[in-house]
């Protein structure tokens, strides 16, 4: 619990010690190479993400990023593999080449 300064409770506050004690989220994240994918056509959905990326490894999540209301692809996605050599495979291949009639933009995500 954390105290604002007349010692009120904060709400959603983060305490400085949080990510000690979430170490298993961290280490597990490490250990699951996340890939940004942009340039996507509109059209591109998970399936087709999917099977475009199954060829160098093991996926084992894919998310293409829609428009909350619309519910329309904002052109560009994450896919997940199971291995960092089969992600550096994906990255190789894959940034550059043509998907759905899109040239394509892939690397790692920030946030793995």
């Amino acid at each position: 619990m954390m105290l604002n300064g007349r010692g009120g409770m904060l709400r959603n506050a983060v305490s400085p010690f949080g990510r000690l004690f979430n170490r298993s989220a961290a280490s597990t994240s490490a250990r699951t190479p996340k890939l940004f994918v942009g340039g996507l056509s509109y059209d591109t959905n998970e399936t087709a993400l999917k099977d475009a990326f199954s060829q160098y490894g093991d996926v084992i999540a894919v998310r293409v990023i829609c428009h909350p209301t619309t519910g329309k692809s904002k052109g560009f996605g994450f896919v997940k593999f199971s291995s960092e050599d089969e992600a550096a495979a994906a990255v190789h291949k894959m940034n550059g080449e043509e998907l759905d009639g899109r040239i394509i933009r892939v690397h790692y995500s920030d946030s793995r």
